[in-house]
Formats: C-alpha cells, sequence, structure tokens
C-alpha cells in the first residue's frame, strides 16, 4: 500500500515506519517543516492546512501525532498542548480525507488514542464497549476520537487506536524506570493494586498491521496484551528479569510532589482487555509480561 503517517518521528511512529517499510508498503511521512525529500509532505495542522494532492493514491491513514503526555508537568498551557497536538491533527486530517472524491479517499484511516479513555477502571475489567471514564485523559480521549467523524461519515473505515503501555527499553513507559531498578531502589507505585495495561512492543507493531487490512474491523479497538497484571506484580516481574530487588516503594504522596496532576493517571487502575483483537483472532508473541520484558530487555 502507498500509506501517509502523521507522527512518523515519534516513539510509535519510528518503529511502525520501519516496519511498513519492510513489509513492502510506501510510507509518506506529514511534517510541519518544509519536506526534503520525496517520501516528505508537508501540513500545519495548527490552521488545518494539507494539501488535498497529498493523499492522491494513498490507500490507508495513520495518525499517531500527539505530544508526549510526561514531557512535564501538566500546567494549563502544556495540557492544552496535549490536546491540540491530538484534535488538531485528527481533524486536519478527517476534515481533508472527507473532501476528497469518493473514489479517491483513503480505505482506512487508523487514528491514535488511549486506555485513558476508561478512566479509572478498578478491578474491572473492561473492553471496547465501555463508556468513557473521568479525569483529563478521559475527556482528551473522547475528543480526540470525535474529530474523526467528518472521515467516518464519508464512509471511511476509522479504526481508534486505544493504546495501551508498549514496553520498549529505549523510550515510553518502561525506559525511565530501568535506572532505577538497576539501583535496587524501585518498587510498587502506591498501594501497587492498579492494574497496568502493557502490551509488547512486538504486539503492539504487529496488530497495527493487522487491523490494516481487516476490512471487518471499525471503531475503537483496545491494543493491549491479553493478561494485565497490578503494578505490584509489573515491579515484581520487571525485577525479577533485572535480578534486582524490588523493596522500596513510591508513596503516591511523593508521586503527587513529583508529576503534580499526571500523578492521578499514574495511580489509576486500568482493568483493559483486548476484546476485538481476541475475537478476530490476532494471535499475541507475547501474551504474558514475562516474555513481553524478557523481549523489551533482550534478556534470554
Amino acid at each position: 500500500m502507498r500509506i501517509l503517517v502523521a507522527g512518523a518521528s515519534g516513539f510509535l511512529g519510528t518503529r511502525l515506519t520501519d516496519l511498513l517499510r519492510t513489509e513492502g508498503h510506501e510510507v509518506v511521512r506529514l511534517v510541519r517543516r518544509p519536506s526534503r525529500t520525496a517520501d516528505e509532505v508537508q501540513w500545519d495542522p495548527g490552521t488545518g492546512q494539507l494539501d488535498p494532492a497529498s493523499l492522491a493514491e494513498v490507500a490507508a491513514v495513520i495518525n499517531l501525532a500527539g505530544a508526549n503526555i510526561s514531557e512535564r508537568r501538566w500546567s494549563g498551557g502544556f495540557k492544552d498542548v496535549l490536546r491540540s497536538s491530538r484534535v488538531d491533527t485528527t481533524a486536519t486530517l478527517a476534515r481533508t480525507i472527507a473532501g476528497l472524491p469518493a473514489p479517491q479517499r483513503p480505505r482506512v484511516l487508523l487514528n491514535g488514542s488511549a486506555i485513558g479513555w476508561y478512566g479509572d477502571t478498578g478491578d474491572r475489567p473492561v473492553e471496547e464497549d465501555a463508556p468513557a471514564g473521568d479525569g483529563f485523559m478521559a475527556d482528551l480521549c473522547r475528543v480526540w476520537e470525535a474529530a474523526t467523524a467528518p472521515a467516518e461519515q464519508a464512509g471511511v473505515r476509522v479504526v481508534r487506536l486505544r493504546s495501551g503501555l508498549p514496553l520498549d527499553r529505549a523510550d515510553g513507559f518502561l525506559k525511565p524506570q530501568l535506572l532505577p531498578y538497576r539501583l535496587g531502589i524501585a518498587g510498587k507505585f502506591g498501594n501497587g493494586r492498579q492494574w497496568i495495561p502493557w502490551i509488547s512492543m512486538a504486539d503492539w507493531l504487529a496488530a497495527v498491521s493487522f487491523l490494516l487490512t481487516r476490512d471487518d474491523i471499525a471503531g475503537p479497538v483496545n491494543i493491549v496484551g491479553p493478561t494485565p497484571v497490578t503494578n505490584a506484580e509489573f515491579t515484581r516481574t520487571l525485577g525479577r528479569t533485572l535480578h534486582r530487588p524490588t523493596v522500596m516503594p513510591v508513596p503516591g504522596i511523593a508521586l503527587r510532589i513529583l508529576l503534580g496532576e499526571m500523578s492521578t493517571e499514574a495511580l489509576r487502575s486500568l482493568r483493559v482487555l483486548p476484546g476485538v483483537l481476541d475475537r478476530a483472532g490476532f494471535r499475541f508473541a507475547h501474551p504474558d509480561l514475562d516474555s513481553a520484558l524478557r523481549a523489551a530487555l533482550h534478556t534470554g
């Protein structure tokens, strides 16, 4: 396929772009600066500018654009950045797709979202039919997903990728934890009872590739592993994988001092299951946390 990718330079986008090219697809990247190569197209989602001609002969659009939620503390200004970097990009793509003549529209839009949609689920397992929860991330996911509506109304298959926490030692959820663990000063967050919706990086990439061609799947899809674990179990498993002790828990109050409002999300429990992927017959290479961590850390 010829695939247009927004957010191609990010944590997930770089890895996905490499995979798609390995699979034989032609990838065109959306960039905010002037394009430098034939595989780049400039756009300005802040003002809604995207040349419809850039979608010529494009079979699929994948939108992973969005500022890193853990880049800094959540001031009012940074929350605006988190929102606009997701909603503006999605709205620009969806409107441009909808404005094309029907024969020229891409067949599918895979658009980023997050398991933050569900808020705090406690010990209750949830699948894609669960309603949005409460809190900043849930509100953000609600407007983020709603911005895909023009493309959906135009008859394009839209898949909303409610991603969990891909495990990769070079970035994302796992990277900042590795040094404290290796120094032996790590432990569970708060009471450790909150559920963590992890997924191996290989399975996250495979799931997105799987959804590209499954014309029978649309709407929200939880991109998470099949066996979520509590924070306490995650801590024990990572410590065991690294052969390090995990006896220094991080109290909730310490997280609130360190992270501010973002600590609320860090302490939320998200027992999210991959209902759509399971029913579609997707096979996880790493169905348990132990194998996923070994893959992420390249251990035996």
